[in-house]
């Protein structure tokens, strides 16, 4: 039985490299994670996987939190500084995105606080990935929702560009960043794992995505270190995690997934809207293009909406600082809101 086993989670893993692969090669936005998380969930419809131990998901989470504390530079804080009304009214337009979609979600998709408001949490899919890992919400719907809006925006972003700026829609490609060494790596991984299965252990959500984004940040802006983890690390980090909740999708039905589907498309269309409001009002009061502004508050992925922006002329740094502002401020605010919307459905009920 466990040789049985251990050959359904070497398939899971292979189908889940196979599909991070094809997405790679395809040029699809995010291709490591949606590229396996859409493989395996589709093997998973046909029972062909089984799910990864819990081992391989603190691997991959702590990857990703040293790629996302990487980006707490000394720069990043002296540009943030210099844009604090937009930063302010971005802290609203993510309020309000996460209220609205979360309340359309509850009562009119049946789902829960906690899954409405992961599902809905904008620019952070690693993150509200993690914390479904561990058990809060319904990950196979955070998944879908999460998934459908990023490939919806990336793809469909740039002509909506073309149209409000007159820049030509193109396909973006991603700026190579500064590589981190090996043995600084391996130093921040390792500790990242130690204190990650501590935290597991007080009950901590994310644990290892949350220490390793802290870790690594530290380590970036006191200048200990610098550069981003390896993509070769990192398309392993994403793969692993796609592949972990691609896996979960064994028991979803159709008729689940064409209701998701549905909601899916609900979310984008309204969280869209929403930053498309609040990069009009910010546009208006900096006297920026609005172009570069909706780039800024669109609820993509900071990689993908960066290079979006180089590749339409507008300021990198300013859509990059605003996408890294709204991760770090998701990271410290969804658990609070979580408790806070929990307490209120049982003191509700």
């Amino acid at each position: 039985m466990a040789i049985a086993v251990r050959v359904k989670l070497f398939l899971t893993l292979c189908i889940g490299s196979a599909g991070a692969a094809l997405a790679l090669y395809a040029g699809l936005p995010a291709a490591a994670l949606i590229g396996s998380a859409l493989a395996v969930s589709i093997a998973s419809l046909f029972k062909l996987t089984c799910t990864v131990p819990a081992g391989f998901r603190a691997v991959a989470f702590s990857i990703i939190g040293s790629s996302l504390g990487s980006s707490l530079t000394r720069d990043f804080v002296n540009q943030a500084i210099h844009w604090p009304i937009s930063l302010f009214i971005l802290t609203i337009c993510v309020v309000t995105i996460l209220t609205v979609c979360s309340l359309v979600l509850v009562k009119n998709f049946n789902l829960s606080a906690d899954t409405a408001l992961l599902a809905t949490s904008p620019g952070a899919l690693a993150y509200a990935i993690s914390i479904a890992s561990e058990g809060i919400g319904d990950i196979r719907s955070i998944v879908v929702i999460q998934s459908v809006r990023v490939l919806l925006i990336i793809t469909f972003l740039p002509f909506v560009l073309d149209y409000f700026s007159g820049h030509p829609a193109s396909s973006p490609s991603s700026p190579v960043p500064e590589q981190m060494t090996g043995p600084d790596f391996f130093i921040i991984f390792l500790l990242t794992l130690v204190l990650g299965r501590l935290l597991e252990k007080v009950k901590v959500p994310a644990s290892y995505l949350l220490v390793g984004t802290v870790v690594s940040g530290v380590a970036h802006l006191l200048g200990l270190v610098s550069g981003r983890p390896s993509s070769v690390i990192l398309f392993l980090g994403f793969t692993i995690t796609g592949t972990v909740f691609g896996a979960r999708f064994s028991t979803i039905s159709r008729l689940e997934l064409k209701r998701l589907l549905k909601a899916s498309l609900i979310v984008v269309l309204l969280s869209t809207s929403i930053a498309a409001v609040f990069a009009m009002v910010v546009s208006s009061i900096l006297s920026m293009s609005y172009g570069q502004v909706f780039v800024a508050f669109a609820p993509g992925g900071v990689e993908a909406m960066a290079a979006m922006a180089l590749s339409l002329g507008y300021d990198p740094a300013f859509v990059a600082v605003h996408h890294l502002y709204r991760i770090i401020l998701l990271i410290f605010l969804l658990p609070l809101i979580l408790k806070v919307a929990n307490s209120f459905m049982h003191t509700k009920g």
